[in-house]
């Protein structure tokens, strides 16, 4: 039996393939420190849960309306809406069942076999895989290492948009990189979209993912932009529930009324109790969102702290994400190794510290000559980290 040749072109969830690797290294005994999934080890906030149960009690286990139940879906605009500047209504809002299906009917939507979207590299795998199996081409635009940690290169992102381009995909509070735009790299963004009439997936996935009080920029709020920009949105990481698999895209009612009908041709509706429990999500008491911050913060602070003792590495704080991205080139000349992969493997099997790599998130763009590793700390505790990190210092120092 044969099967479609577009197949060929699906890639990944590269994580989830160094999570299998790492779980058959434990299996056989193993300690594994578990820097490489974003998952979450810290439990979903028990308002949410409570009301979770009380809606499957109420007889909320039926199909839901394809776009969304209205109350979440008000809420929703409400609360979206407020956090950027802008009004939306629930006619800007259809539910998904989490937030990857906006990436790939965003695609659906708005590019045709043979038209070009870019998209950043590094960045999450699912844009690579999903432009070039719905038959476009996927255009890589590439950031730049700074001190406080990474910025677009804009010359180049410009210098890549032809008449064959449709949109850009466009993450702020970035993975793996955990890169924030300032206000003049969103501002020139948002120009060209404009000038070269593109639309812009902005995804939001770590939005709500910050570690500081200012408040956050968002591009739809620039003028011109919210005509042309749909939000990936998501409950996963805010409230730690990953595996509940909820979230939205939001956007022009325009685009939403496609985007509901692509959600009637697949899954039908998005769990029905699910979304009754994420309206108290979103209006109820914010205090275990809250707490699922302050732990990651403290996570956050004790692996930059260890990570930059260690001889060769140096790296930012982000104010963003539950990510670091530190370049491990030195390290790389220092242990005689030419592929970063081997580094990876023998960092799992010397001292079971197990993290992804640059070549996780995107092919490499040409010219590339550094070498970068991704660490997660969103799945493995304080003691943890600081034992494993501890462990990656005696393996990169020693003779």
């Amino acid at each position: 039996m044969n099967y479609a040749n577009r197949l060929n072109n699906l890639g990944t969830e590269t994580a989830f393939a160094v999570s299998l690797l790492a779980k058959s290294w434990e299996d056989k005994g193993n300690r594994v420190y578990p820097f490489h999934l974003g998952d979450m080890n810290l439990a979903t906030p028990e308002n949410i849960i409570e009301a979770t149960i009380k809606a499957i009690r109420d007889g909320h286990t039926g199909y839901a309306p394809a776009q969304g139940i209205l109350p979440l879906r008000e809420a929703l605009a409400e609360n979206v809406g407020s956090m950027r500047g802008v009004e939306y209504s629930a006619d800007n809002i259809a539910i998904q069942p989490g937030g990857k299906p906006t990436v790939w009917k965003f695609i659906a939507v708005v590019m045709n076999p043979g038209d070009e979207v870019l998209y950043p590299n590094p960045g999450y795998p699912i844009y690579e895989s999903q432009i070039e199996f719905q038959g476009g081409t996927a255009v890589p635009y590439a950031y730049t290492e700074t001190m406080s940690g990474f910025a677009i290169d804009l010359v180049k992102l410009e210098a890549s948009i032809t008449p064959k381009t449709k949109a850009i995909i466009y993450n702020n509070f970035q993975n793996p990189i955990s890169a924030s735009s300032s206000k003049e790299e969103m501002e020139t963004i948002a120009t060209l979209a404009i000038k070269h009439n593109l639309w812009v997936m902005a995804d939001d996935a770590y939005f709500e993912i910050r570690y500081s009080n200012e408040k956050p920029l968002s591009i739809v709020s620039i003028p011109g932009m919210k005509e042309r920009t749909v939000i990936l949105y998501t409950f996963s990481k805010k409230y730690a529930m990953t595996g509940w698999r909820l979230g939205a895209t939001i956007g022009p009612k325009s685009f939403i009324e496609k985007v509901a009908k692509l959600n009637v041709n697949d899954e039908s509706c998005s769990n029905h109790f699910i979304q009754y429990a994420m309206i108290e999500g979103l209006t109820g008491d914010p205090s275990g969102y809250q707490s699922i911050l302050q732990e990651l913060k403290r996570r956050r602070d004790t692996a930059v702290n260890m990570l930059n003792t260690i001889e060769g590495i140096f790296v930012p704080t982000p104010e963003s994400t539950f990510y670091l991205f530190p370049n491990v080139s030195k390290i790389m000349a220092k242990k005689g190794f030419t592929d970063v992969a081997q580094l990876q493997k023998a960092c799992l099997e010397n001292i079971g510290v197990s993290f992804c790599t640059r070549n996780h998130f995107g092919r490499p763009v040409p010219g590339e000559t550094e070498y970068f590793i991704r660490f997660a700390y969103s799945g493995i505790s304080v003691d943890d980290i600081e034992e494993g990190l501890a462990h990656l210092k005696s393996y990169f120092e020693e003779s």
